[in-house]
């Protein structure tokens, strides 16, 4: 059978995902869902009038929620129902592509558009007998996905006016999702103008609106918005918090109604750091007690070792190291190129008569022997040296006893172990990749930003950022401008430290093999249904 193109990169990708055609399909995972949710709220009476249509005829309509997971179904006859009970489509069930293979919900989830699945067209052996349209939920004012909408019936039920059918429906959700935002902007409007009467600074966040007084805006920086998110996610009544300011303040929450926002009543504690400390600490790219630590080993001139993952800032390091001192670069990486004697003999020259700083870069590719000759120069000079590798860790034989030699080793932290810091540092590389320019990074940009697993570390968000700016040369960088670079939803939650540990280790195992989820699977060393099960909870896309 030959297949349509949008169909047969859909078995493509359930390929990739290790799923087989003859997979049972009533084993998926079912979870709870959210009966009060914004979605099910503004859907509800669409499905109701559906089903009146559908009433006696051996068709189903199914939600999906932004997860794809089923929040609600509707049937003509209540066989149907048993029907869907018997291939695992019951509430609380996600159904994606490397799941559940080519379907009319997982299919329109994955391309963001309308998609009908005809009888054979489907991956799984047991959805076959079927033939369904699928239509994405779109929100119109902030274009984000919401949920799909499907409508089901037996192969001999095929009828080219269902797709028309659900589309309309689907026209009718999404302007009930309009009129529901409106009405919760307004409660959150009422309940902001209302706490300004006892309050000096306050901030409302809905989903898709940010209300502040003026007292609000100079207190509250838009990198803060994500921290005060996550803060009242776990916890409501008043608590104390650092802003990046360096201002300590206590903050009132208050959840404004069903899922219009949350209220923040903000009271200074204690001042923010004074204005040439918050420039050091937000201007570079590496941390405020770091940049101490290498200006305090510059003073002594002292040999220094600075760690770190690839693009984690060991060049800016060593520049800090240097300040106004001439410095000598010698990369480890030339060797192959120019050869042992001529890069033992560069670096001989250097350290007989270079009057600043010499740093020899990426020591743990040198060979074993040279890395043994280095270490025995440097015990025989006086000059002053810095050397870069990677992580201590991974460090071992001759270059781990290379590296200590020196006096002073400084690790840099990866940029997930920055998550605070973030939104601060994409400002001060968005200013050096365009100096001048107008771009400024809005609230939801950062915060999406924030959620990222930067793999590539420091490098990978400067090109992130650099990408963006191309598109969109002034005015504001929003989410959406984002996007193309960025592989985690901005729904992505807030993670403790050993689920953001996880989040990492997939997403490390699955860049190194491209995608395979099989491989990443055995290389994890775990199973593939468990893998599938972590990278749900963790949304990992």
């Amino acid at each position: 059978m030959e297949l349509r193109l949008e169909i047969a990169q859909s078995w493509r990708r359930a390929e990739l995902s290790g799923l087989t055609p003859n997979g049972a399909a009533d084993r998926l995972e079912v979870h709870d869902i959210d009966t009060s949710s914004r979605l099910l709220r503004a859907a509800t009476p669409v499905l109701d009038e559906v089903a009146r249509h559908l009433d006696d005829t051996r068709l189903c309509v199914v939600l999906a929620d932004r997860d794809c997971r089923i929040v609600a179904r509707r049937f003509g006859r209540h066989s149907v129902e048993r029907v869907l009970d018997s291939i695992g489509a019951v509430p609380g069930c996600q159904f994606t592509e490397e799941t559940s293979g080519t379907n009319s919900l997982a299919t329109p989830y994955e391309v963001r558009r309308g998609v009908a699945v005809h009888g054979d067209e489907h991956y799984l052996e047991a959805f076959k007998r079927f033939t369904c349209y699928g239509h994405p939920i779109v929100h119109p004012a902030t274009k984000r996905l919401e949920g799909v909408l499907d409508i089901t019936g037996l192969v001999e039920d095929t009828n080219p006016l269902l797709g028309p059918f659900l589309a309309h429906a689907v026209a009718d959700i999404e302007r009930r999702l309009l009129d529901g935002s409106n009405q919760a902007q307004q409660r959150l409007l009422a309940a902001f103008q209302a706490a300004q009467h006892r309050s000096a600074a306050v901030l409302a966040l809905g989903e898709d609106v940010v209300l502040a007084n003026s007292t609000a805006v100079d207190l509250v920086d838009a990198c803060d918005h994500s921290l005060l998110r996550e803060v009242s996610r776990t916890r409501r009544g008043v608590r104390r918090l650092r802003l990046s300011s360096g201002a300590e303040v206590e903050v009132r929450m208050e959840a404004v109604s069903v899922n219009a926002g949350m209220l923040f009543e903000l009271a200074p504690v204690r001042p923010s750091y004074p204005a040439h400390v918050r420039r050091r600490a937000l201007g570079g790219v590496l941390p405020a007690d770091i940049e101490d630590r290498l200006r305090r080993g510059a003073l002594a001139r002292r040999r220094v070792l600075v760690a770190g993952e690839p693009g984690t800032g060991r060049t800016a390091a060593t520049a800090v190291l240097a300040g106004a001192e001439p410095l000598a670069r010698l990369d480890s990486a030339d060797v192959p190129t120019l050869g042992e004697t001529a890069w033992c003999a560069r670096l001989e020259q250097l350290a007989a008569g270079h009057p600043g700083l010499i740093a020899v870069r990426d020591v743990h590719l040198l060979p074993a022997v040279l890395a043994s000759w280095l270490a025995r120069l440097m015990d025989d000079s006086a000059a002053w040296f810095v050397l870069t590798s990677e992580p201590l860790s991974d460090l071992h034989g001759e270059h781990a006893a290379l590296v200590a030699r020196t006096h002073r080793r400084v690790e840099l932290p990866p940029l997930r172990e920055r998550r605070a810091d973030i939104p601060a540092l994409a400002r001060t590389l968005l200013s050096g990749l365009r100096p001048g320019s107008s771009l400024r990074l809005t609230a939801g940009a950062l915060e999406l930003l924030a959620a990222q697993p930067w793999p590539g570390n420091l490098r990978e968000l400067e090109t992130v950022l650099d990408e963006a700016a191309d598109r969109r040369t002034a005015g504001d960088l929003t989410a959406r401008d984002l996007a193309p670079g960025c592989r985690v939803s901005a729904a992505t939650p807030q993670l403790t430290g050993w689920e953001r540990a996880e989040h990492d280790a997939i997403t490390k195992a699955l860049a190194a093999v491209g995608g395979n989820k099989v491989h990443a699977a055995r290389h994890l060393g775990i199973s593939r249904s468990t893998l599938y099960n972590r990278m749900r909870a963790l949304r990992i896309s």
